[in-house]
């Protein structure tokens, strides 16, 4: 039994309000959880004390017995000093698809004839 730490949402449609909690991992989204620890209010600005409460006693607690943060989770805990999250770096996002690799080729190449046509 694997246990996360993780977002449970609340709140009503398109106004989410999270709840921070420990759950078993096979357990659904907004399901049964172990213990409720904290709470995230994204609607609130970045800067209100009241966006994120956090139990930190409890998050250590968990993260003691071997309770795997989410990705989103793990935000929160090293903006509180209780986890160091190593930054990702995905450089092969940002490049573009095959598909409009091959559509700008074949315009560039179309470009080409035309300017030739012209000059010629």
């Amino acid at each position: 039994m694997s246990v996360k730490i993780r977002l449970s949402r609340g709140g009503t449609k398109k106004r989410p309000y999270y709840y921070i909690v420990a759950a078993t991992a096979s357990s659904p989204r907004d399901g049964r959880y172990i213990e409720q620890i904290g709470t995230f209010n994204p609607m609130l600005p970045k800067d209100h004390a009241d966006r994120l409460k956090l139990d930190l006693e409890r998050a250590k607690h968990w993260l003691s017995v071997g309770a795997q943060p989410t990705d989103r989770v793990a935000r929160f805990l090293d903006a509180n000093g209780l986890l160091k999250r190593t930054a990702r770096n995905n450089p092969e996002k940002a490049k573009p698809g095959k598909k409009r690799l091959e559509r700008e080729a074949a315009e560039a190449e179309k470009a080409k004839a035309a300017a030739e046509k012209a000059a010629g």
